[in-house]
């Protein structure tokens, strides 16, 4: 049976940081490369009515506290030693967002989105001014120019939302998701559940 697997992100969401910094292991284990699906988060939540859970979990005893272990542990599990608070958190990150719709279809588009993730949680830049972006791009080597024309064009613009609008209508309501083929799971804390579906239904 053919295996599909999608990683639907935001670089707003540094649960999803966390998950893309893991599937490379569960790629090399099962053989099944992700496509990395790039989604507006803004646009998730304002579609499903849904929060983030700095919104979510306010006022709420213990859970923030909860949280933060269980992200410490996932972090100690799989040794991201480079995992850094972004002190900009949280930012609009609809520009760069924008840039892994074009980074795609220009064929760079996991050179990007290696960078850009470590540019919000591991190098704790504001990837929301644009001066900023500019320069970490430069420094990367990355056609800085060319992915700032194209991300004020329609046809990138259109790209992202239709993303967010498909991920949504599939039962999306946040980052990171994860389809196989048809199944839908969510959060890090899943991707055990996430490979042991892939190697399912790859036996099926």
């Amino acid at each position: 049976m053919t295996v599909t697997a999608e990683f639907h992100f935001d670089f707003a969401s540094p649960n999803a940081y966390l998950s893309h910094r893991v599937l490379a292991s569960i790629e090399a284990r099962t053989g099944i490369v992700f496509d990395y699906i790039p989604v507006l988060l803004g646009g998730v939540f304002k579609a499903t009515n849904n929060r983030s859970p700095m919104q979510a979990f306010a006022g709420i005893r213990n859970k923030s506290e909860y949280n933060a272990l269980e992200s410490r542990r996932f972090i100690d599990t799989h040794a991201i030693e480079e995992f850094h608070k972004n002190p900009f958190f949280p930012l609009n990150t609809l520009n760069i967002m924008r840039g892994a719709i074009y980074a795609q279809s220009a064929g760079f588009g996991q050179q990007y989105i290696d960078f850009v993730f470590s540019c919000m949680w591991e190098k704790k830049i504001n990837m929301a001014d644009s001066e900023q972006i500019k320069m970490a791009l430069d420094e990367a080597g990355l056609p800085t120019k060319e992915i700032f024309n194209a991300i004020t064009k329609a046809e990138i613009k259109k790209g992202l939302i239709d993303n967010t609008e498909a991920s949504v209508q599939r039962g999306c309501f946040g980052s990171p998701t994860f389809f196989i083929n048809n199944e839908m799971f969510f959060g890090k804390d899943k991707l055990a559940n996430v490979e042991a579906e892939i190697i399912k239904q790859h036996n099926l």
